[in-house]
């Protein structure tokens, strides 16, 4: 069984060679926080798809202001997890387990960084570029000798963002200093969904560490206590924090969602109401739709019934994680906790899923930017990995020249140039993307003066 004593701790990953001793009010979970806030790849957020097109007349949802909402309800959801847990176990009083809140709230902060642009659209186009594209190429052996291994070729053509972002916050990119961004153990823990390597990820595409990132997980793993499962292909059992950061996810996105698609017309009023309005009993509808009677702003009417949805939610995660404590500490727990929550809300939110699938994720709007994003990415993958490929031809320089110092772009190994073009590429913006699409395509040009 994990221990709470050793699942959360303040040891930061790498060496923190700025780093200068100082006495201050934060935690060093605390610290995590505002260390994403203010770095780069956060703010790039604010120009990332999450499900509609950016920018419109309408402001939606974008992959900031996402993880800004997750990261509230996941340290809402801490908070009161570390409440239930005190009281249940009162000897870890003087332990980090009151600093729960913090730690979600900074990894759920972070969960997105890895995502490229035009939302899970841009990780479709990167892995299928390998696995039914013209990489299929790299497959095989190249002229000069160089071939992938069959683990990372797996890592290739199950592209996942969660993967990308722990290698983002823990890989010393050209220039940088070792360690990434030298968080905490249990926050970087906290960010891997699927704690295995892509070797395992089957058809669902989904893992949580490149193979060059293996042995960093690992060490973090290890140093707390997480149950290791299989040691080659590499697999421990989630770090519990993870279902916190997940329940905080798939609550935001769900509602948030929702709201969005009223806001944009492609739900009524009507049908927003009643799928929020699902998740209570008669008696609270009735007191619930008294205060909508007092409220003459629609969206104000939906925002207010999406909040109430949410703190139900919060509850009801909150109760099915402390119920669930021995089976997660265990590493025996399956599934999310969302799927373990009362049946009534459970079912309502099965049922705005179904929905969210069928009128918001299928809506023109959407697929047409999942479309061109598609093409963008696939376009810039092919020029750039040609590039890398053939990098004495006189086109690979320009493309070449063009990547920043900090990725490793002329490294010698076929495999490391090959992540180099990743990590620029999922880095982009949309607007970049877009950008430079058109310029390689001749369709723009910079301004001349």
């Amino acid at each position: 069984m994990m221990n709470w004593n050793t699942l959360i701790s303040a040891k930061r990953f790498g060496l923190e060679e700025f780093h200068e001793e100082r006495i201050e009010n934060r935690s060093e979970f605390q610290r995590d926080y505002d260390r994403l806030v203010f770095s780069a790849p956060f703010r790039r957020l604010q120009n990332k798809t999450q499900v509609f097109p950016l920018p419109g007349s309408i402001f939606v949802h974008n992959r900031l202001t996402h993880s800004l909402e997750v990261s509230c309800v996941g340290r809402s959801l801490g908070n009161d997890v570390s409440k239930g847990l005190l009281l249940r176990h009162p000897e870890l009083q003087d332990s980090f387990l009151a600093e729960i809140g913090s730690i979600v709230s900074a990894a759920c902060l972070a969960h997105d960084l890895g995502n490229p642009p035009f939302g899970h659209s841009g990780e479709r186009a990167i892995s299928t570029f390998f696995s039914e594209g013209k990489g299929m190429s790299l497959q095989t052996k190249q002229s000069n000798g160089e071939q992938l291994t069959p683990a990372q070729w797996e890592d290739l053509t199950h592209f996942e963002g969660n993967a990308n972002a722990f290698r983002l916050l823990t890989h010393q990119f050209e220039g940088r200093r070792k360690g990434g961004f030298v968080l905490t153990y249990s926050t970087l823990a906290s960010i891997v969904k699927y704690p295995f390597s892509s070797s395992l990820a089957g058809k669902k595409s989904k893992f949580g560490f490149f193979t060059t990132e293996e042995e960093s997980f690992r060490r973090v793993a290890d140093e707390l206590g997480m149950k290791k499962i299989n040691d080659s292909p590499l697999k421990y059992a989630r770090h519990p924090l993870v279902y916190l950061v997940e329940a905080a996810d798939d609550i935001c996105y769900q509602m948030m969602d929702i709201e969005d698609a009223h806001k944009l017309k492609i739900l009524t009023t009507q049908a927003t109401q009643d799928l929020l309005l699902s998740y209570f009993s008669e008696e609270r509808k009735l007191r619930m739709l008294n205060t909508l009677n007092i409220v003459s702003d629609v969206n104000e009417q939906i925002a207010y019934l999406r909040s109430c949805v949410i703190g139900l939610l919060i509850r009801e995660c909150t109760q099915a994680f402390l119920d669930n404590e021995g089976k997660i500490l265990d590493g025996e727990f399956e599934g999310s906790l969302i799927k373990h929550i009362s049946e009534k809300p459970r079912a309502a939110y099965s049922h705005c899923a179904a929905v969210s699938m069928e009128k918001i994720y299928r809506s023109r709007d959407v697929l047409d930017i999942e479309l061109a994003g598609f093409r963008i990415i696939s376009t810039l993958l092919e020029l750039m990995i040609d590039a890398v490929r053939s990098p004495e031809k006189a086109y690979s320089q320009l493309l070449i020249n063009r990547v920043s110092n900090q990725y490793n772009i002329k490294a010698p190994a076929l495999y490391e140039r090959i992540q180099a073009v990743l990590d620029y590429i999922s880095g982009m913006t949309d607007v970049f993307a877009l950008d430079l699409y058109r310029k390689i395509n001749g369709n723009s040009l910079p301004e001349i003066s």
